[in-house]
């Protein structure tokens, strides 16, 4: 009888109606919730419970009440219908936060356009004085120097380190060791590097290395303004922070190496090094390019270690720093957003290049 009255028009309406209901109440709830977290007087921690709530709650609920609806419809449009509910939110966010700003900023790069003025001359201008821009030289140089020596470092180590850590003992304690940067942000990752390169100009130097320099009887040396390797100590940061991401991917491939065919080299006589190069590397060459772009197109887009570091100051200044610091800091909008779409433009190609070799694979 139960069963019976649940099925009955009457009961399905109101459960339509219900949904219809929860529906409209969640979109007035993430309305609420974006105006609220947009507001600068709420205190952090009650802003960040509301995020976390409507963030994973809200999403949940959303998807509940939207297939809900969904399966009170026929059954030939219903499995067709389906699918296009739960990629709506996801294709929602793509083109709001990342398809129209993109756009915009493309639009924005080709006026005229400063702080407390309206968009004015449309033209090249923007790119014009970005490519005379002598600063952008040095920038571009640092960039090819972080895109060089980064991934160069951080692939050939973590397939090193992929390759020595599956033959000892404490193989997870070491890999967990090892990937623990990737647990810090890139600010986080800067500020411990900071203390280490820092120097003090009175009193005892607390930073690691001046303090081992001193302790060696050296004198004390300013790592940051010691050009051109300062550069060098930066990129050495970005290392440290992708070697256990590109160890973690590449040490998956290592084991998909068949144990067959390294027997099959030691038979013939092959040592470990020649094995290393002839056998594991050709086998895992498709994964080491896409380690490798990945950490090209991170690379292309570095900001955090360089802003928190130097500031761009003495000489190691980055493309997006030089962004950064004409649209948010000079308030020229227009060459801000000029060498926005230049970053774009450089990443692009090696994101297509990314993609279309994980389809073929």
């Amino acid at each position: 009888m139960n069963m019976y009255e649940e099925n009955t028009p009457k009961s399905r309406l109101f459960q339509t109606f219900m949904s219809l209901a929860a529906a409209g109440a969640l979109v007035l709830i993430f309305s609420w919730s974006f105006n609220f977290l947009r507001g600068s007087e709420a205190p952090k921690i009650l802003i960040a419970a509301v995020a976390l709530a409507v963030g994973v709650g809200g999403i949940w609920a959303l998807f509940l009440t939207a297939d809900s609806l969904v399966s009170r419809l026929p059954l030939s449009v219903r499995s067709k219908l389906r699918p296009y509910v739960f990629i709506t939110p996801a294709m929602l966010i793509l083109l709001i936060y990342i398809i129209y700003p993109t756009l915009r900023t493309i639009w924005v790069s080709f006026f005229d356009y400063s702080r407390g003025k309206q968009p004015e001359n449309f033209g090249l201008q923007n790119y014009l004085a970005v490519f005379q821009d002598q600063n952008l030289l040095t920038a571009v140089r640092n960039n090819l120097l972080w895109i060089i020596f980064v991934p160069l470092f951080s692939v050939s180590l973590g397939l090193v380190i992929a390759v020595l850590a599956d033959r000892i003992k404490w193989e997870k304690f070491a890999k967990s060791l090892i990937f623990l940067p990737m647990a810090i942000s890139f600010v986080g990752a800067a500020v411990i590097w900071r203390f280490i390169y820092y120097r003090a100009l009175y009193g005892e130097q607390i930073g690691l290395l001046n303090a081992i320099t001193v302790f060696l009887g050296g004198e004390p040396v300013g790592w940051l303004r010691l050009e051109p390797w300062n550069n060098f100590f930066l990129i050495v940061i970005m290392i440290w922070l992708q070697t256990g991401f590109s160890m973690v991917i590449l040490s998956s491939a290592v084991k998909g190496v068949p144990s067959s065919l390294l027997e099959a080299a030691r038979i013939d006589g092959a040592g470990e090094l020649r094995i290393f190069f002839q056998v594991i590397i050709p086998w895992v060459r498709g994964t080491i390019l896409t380690v490798a772009t990945t950490v090209v197109i991170l690379v292309l887009k570095v900001f955090d270690v360089v802003f928190v570091m130097t500031s761009g100051r003495f000489n190691t200044d980055v493309v997006a720093n030089m962004m950064y610091n004409q649209m948010f800091t000079r308030g020229q909008y227009g060459r801000g957003a000029a060498l926005a779409v230049l970053i774009f433009l450089a990443v692009t190609p090696v994101m297509i290049h990314n993609v279309r070799n994980l389809n073929k694979r």
